[in-house]
């Protein structure tokens, strides 16, 4: 994959790997971005925002893995006018735990804003299970995908009204829960992926895909711009997963 200005990538996580293999995330999302033809490194810590190192200030996307409820409204803050000034952000899994500390909602107003949603449980049925996930919405960062399962944790979550819904899965009471919704943030683009919590989903192909995408449209990069659109890898030659491979194959032959 060629882009006509190789975008740059930082995967940044933070918090307690107590129920988040943060480590391993970190090195597995890096190698997913990468396949995507985005110049993409790892990070640990939410200080970055405030004092940024040459990485951190260099680059289009972050790629965001928290595990933990504290988020210093500081942090918080240069973020959201990163974002506002033209930074892509794509938000992973836990990375919306809100409200848990003793400040509640209002300690964390401004990260909750930016992300569009914030983590509420995991349900009335187990913590994790194999699922579904609807593709509802034909979108850049869903493209020439179809519906798909994985193994995975599931997350109840409620959205902002302003977040556009892109996949969902149906929970056992027939309601549609948010997956994959994206957001516009001032000058920059924002997508949150519920997703993502150990080497199951990130060994997934629809999840790795999806992220790519993610990234990709998150960095304002457009669909006709990239020759191969995030499927080289792992599926090789640039084929697709969804319904159109045979069309794909003939524009990238």
């Amino acid at each position: 994959m060629k882009l006509a200005s190789p975008l740059r990538a930082q995967i940044i996580v933070d918090g307690t790997d107590l129920h988040h293999d943060l480590l391993g995330a970190a090195a597995a999302l890096r190698d997913v971005v990468a396949e995507g033809g985005v110049v993409a490194d790892a990070a640990l810590g939410l200080d970055r925002f405030i004092q940024q190192p040459p990485a951190t200030a260099e680059a289009d996307v972050y790629v965001l893995y928290r595990s933990s409820v504290v988020f210093d409204v500081a942090q918080q803050k240069a973020l959201a006018d990163d974002v506002a000034a033209g930074k892509g952000l794509v938000i992973l899994h836990s990375s919306n735990l809100f409200g848990f500390t003793e400040a509640g909602m209002a300690g964390d107003g401004i990260a909750h804003d930016l992300f569009g949603s914030r983590y509420l449980s995991h349900g009335d049925h187990g913590s994790e299970g194999y699922y579904q996930v609807i593709v509802a919405e034909d979108h850049a960062v869903t493209a020439h995908m179809t519906d798909f399962h994985l193994e995975d944790e599931f997350y109840v979550i409620e959205v902002n009204a302003d977040v556009r819904v892109l996949a969902h899965r149906v929970t056992p009471e027939g309601e549609h829960q948010p997956v994959v919704y994206v957001r516009n943030h001032g000058e920059g683009r924002v997508v949150y992926v519920a997703l993502g919590h150990d080497m199951r989903a990130w060994g997934n192909p629809h999840f790795r895909q999806l992220l790519r995408q993610a990234v990709l449209w998150a960095g304002g990069v457009t669909l006709d711009s990239v020759q191969t659109w995030s499927t080289r890898f792992p599926l090789g030659n640039g084929r697709f997963i969804g319904p159109d491979a045979a069309t794909a194959e003939e524009r990238t032959s």
